[in-house]
């Protein structure tokens, strides 16, 4: 059959453009014993993967040109020859930025029987709510009582986090680039929102909103964040480090906070992590979320847009903050 991928054309000068993304049709050879077709419904948009438009050495291998992209993916399987993978099954797997996809077994999770809908399983069951999870639980281990922080308070990660930090107890204060936005964290629960786009000192703002300082910052920013982050810690503070999304983009190497020196004042702990090396605790995480769920404490915050074709736009919106919550696009 002729399906369509979306290939990287060319590596990205700064931020990303359509001309680096290029849509082709490809014929998929005929099903081997063993194999499955899947059609692919939702695929994933992540800040990660700027990184791996980059040739450069990282945690996971970079992109490389004419080579069809890679994303976290929803898909049904729509031909089968496979006993373990019937027609009908729905799977989970990391073979996005396509329509339809021959595979064995080894890349598909079958996704449980649950009343979500799949799409939360690239979102707030997936792996932007186990980021979240994992920051706060097994690298920040905040405790109720305590004062969090987190910056890109509206994206996927950070939206869910904002939500965990008030179920566990915390007061949680969160940084947006839109008052739009800002509202939507408010009517989610969260105490405080800084709209950093509008006030003209991050870091007086900061310290008004958390007076008495911050225990945990949950880092997806990096830059002026992370300063004024530094600035308003308490002793002891931790800092779990997620992403630094304001330097995905840069050109040349992006100046280091001035303040680093509250590290030692502070006696801060930073830590930065990969939510893969974290996955064995992926079922104790959907089990608590999947409770959340349902008694409505954790509300699902998407973007979608409609259309292979439009993956690029979704993506490159993720830069330009056109997102609230997860960013999906629906094939």
């Amino acid at each position: 059959m002729i399906t369509q991928n979306i290939l990287l054309h060319s590596r990205p000068e700064g931020l990303p453009s359509a001309e680096n993304f290029k849509l082709v049709d490809v014929t998929l050879p005929q099903l081997q014993q063993g194999e499955v077709l899947v059609e692919n419904l939702w695929m994933s948009v992540d800040p990660y993967m700027r990184g791996r438009m980059i040739d450069r050495k990282s945690y996971i291998a970079p992109f490389q040109i004419g080579d069809v992209l890679e994303g976290g993916a929803i898909g049904k399987v729509v031909e089968s020859k496979n006993d373990d993978f019937k027609v009908g099954t729905l799977v989970n797997h990391m073979m996005g930025w396509r329509k339809h996809f021959v595979s064995t077994a080894e890349q598909l999770t079958a996704l449980p029987q649950t009343p979500f809908d799949p799409s939360y399983f690239l979102g707030v069951m997936g792996m932007p709510g186990m980021t979240a999870w994992t920051g706060l639980n097994r690298i920040a281990n905040l405790k109720a009582g305590e004062t969090l922080f987190v910056s890109a308070a509206s994206g996927a990660v950070g939206s869910v986090a904002c939500q965990l930090g008030k179920q566990m107890g915390a007061k949680v204060i969160g940084s947006v680039g839109s008052d739009e936005k800002a509202e939507a964290l408010l009517a989610l629960g969260v105490d405080k929102v800084i709209n950093y786009k509008t006030t003209d000192d991050l870091n007086t703002a900061l310290a008004q909103a958390a007076p008495e300082g911050i225990d945990v910052y949950f880092e997806n920013v990096g830059g002026d964040h992370l300063e004024a982050a530094l600035n308003n810690m308490k002793d002891y503070g931790r800092i779990a480090v997620c992403g630094m999304i304001s330097q995905y983009n840069d050109t040349r190497p992006t100046p280091g906070p001035v303040n680093l020196a509250q590290i030692i004042i502070k006696k801060l702990r930073i830590e930065g992590f990969i939510v893969f090396d974290h996955w064995e605790h992926y079922g104790e995480f959907t089990q608590q979320m999947g409770q959340w769920l349902a008694k409505g404490d954790i509300k699902v915050e998407q973007t979608i847009f409609e259309g292979l074709e439009n993956a690029p736009d979704a993506f490159i919106g993720l830069f330009e903050g056109k997102n609230k919550g997860k960013m999906l696009v629906k094939l």
